[in-house]
């Protein structure tokens, strides 16, 4: 592939070219866009540092040469490599708000930021939340998020992964929420002191045969944060047994379990789960309350 670099000058210039490239390429879209073009306007853009929308003015302003090898160079390794976009940019979006990304942890993507935004009603209802726990955090997009709408809510993100939590410290200072929220390395539950009103998590819960036919993008992410044993249920079921000793009464537990879903009710036909649908696409999210959760154990 011969440079483009002397051929193309303004950023409408790069916008076709790598929409074109990106056509003409099988790549595979699922870590924040889910077309060409949505992924063509991010990586142009936002290595430009430019805005996603209401930059129609920056259309014809020409680049300097750093800034056309930029771009082409994400592009081939987006190309060839299969790198998710968020990995080259070091940056993905949840809720409307930018996170610190890389091969540490997993591109933010979860449908639960959409619950978030509506405050987690009508299930809440008028309960008060003041203590939060984000299980499996990873960038910590899930607490943060919630830590932007329970504005006196203390958060707690919690992870095995040393490395992950690095990265989720980072969003702590990126969004100026260091007073009350705050990490906490644990293995599930293991290191988790306390009660909390709302347990969310979006835990590993791909299953053994999904694992062996992901895309290639999904190699450039840590196995850790999505591996959970033959069935996809490895994690899920410790989250089960355990949340009901780290809920105040009238709390819920929200955890995402994608394709695994079917499996999990299987496992669990007499527990009382809702599953949640979502206006912006994504299924496999259940919510359980922490009485109706009590409740089944003691039967159990």
């Amino acid at each position: 592939m011969t440079s483009p670099i002397d051929d193309l000058h303004t950023v409408r210039d790069f916008l076709r070219y790598v929409s074109s490239r990106f056509s003409a390429s099988e790549l595979y879209f699922g870590h924040g866009t889910d077309n060409v073009w949505d992924e063509t306007v991010q990586l142009v853009m936002r290595s430009l540092h430019l805005p996603l929308e209401n930059n129609t003015l920056f259309l014809d302003a020409r680049l300097t040469r750093e800034e056309r090898e930029l771009i082409i160079s994400r592009m081939r390794r987006r190309i060839e490599e299969r790198v998710p976009l968020a990995y080259l940019l070091g940056e993905a979006w949840f809720m409307g708000m930018p996170f610190n990304v890389d091969e540490r942890v997993l591109v933010p993507r979860s449908p639960i930021g959409e619950l978030i935004e509506r405050g987690l009603q009508p299930w809440l209802g008028e309960h008060p939340v003041t203590r939060v726990l984000d299980l499996c955090t990873g960038s910590g997009c899930i607490g943060i998020g919630m830590a932007t709408v329970f504005d006196d809510a203390e958060i707690d993100l919690s992870d095995i992964s040393s490395d992950a939590l690095e990265v989720a410290r980072s969003n702590i200072e990126l969004h100026g929420l260091g007073d009350r929220v705050r990490t906490v390395q644990s293995d599930v539950f293991d290191g988790i002191e306390g009660r909390y009103d709302v347990i969310l998590s979006n835990p590993p819960y791909v299953d053994a045969e999904d694992m062996a036919g992901m895309p290639d993008e999904y190699r450039h992410e840590p196995e850790l944060g999505l591996a959970a044993g033959n069935d996809g249920l490895d994690i899920a079921h410790r989250i089960i047994a355990g949340a009901s000793d780290h809920l105040n009464p009238g709390g819920l537990l929200i955890v995402e379990v994608g394709n695994s879903w079917i499996a999990l009710e299987q496992a669990y036909p007499d527990l009382p789960l809702t599953w949640l649908d979502f206006e912006n696409g994504g299924d496999g999210v259940f919510l359980v309350t922490a009485e109706d959760l009590q409740q089944w154990q003691e039967k159990s």
